[in-house]
């Protein structure tokens, strides 16, 4: 069964899912600035548009694009830009 998480006051809304692949979830971040932390290893893939992250202890921000993926170590917290509202996959690992 599918599970609907919201964060941020609604502004990042994601569908979490279990498949043959693992656990992940699919969801959107409407315009603006967040700070996420990790309980495990997080693999990030833009689906349109653009993130722009911050990761621990780096003082650069990297932007990623349309099916650009990163991935953000367990136990920490990153921080994350969009100018436009952006659908993104995670895969926890």
């Amino acid at each position: 069964m599918f599970k609907v998480n919201e964060y941020f006051n609604g502004e990042v809304v994601s569908m979490a899912l279990e498949s043959a692949e693992g656990k992940a979830t699919v969801g959107v971040m409407a315009a603006g600035e967040y700070e996420f932390g990790t309980s495990t290893v997080e693999i990030m893939t833009v689906i349109s548009g653009a993130l722009t992250i911050q990761q621990p202890g780096e003082t650069e921000w990297k932007t990623y694009k349309k099916f650009e993926s990163f991935v953000v170590a367990k136990d920490v917290k990153y921080k994350v830009k969009c100018s436009e509202d952006t659908p993104y996959l995670c895969l926890y690992k």
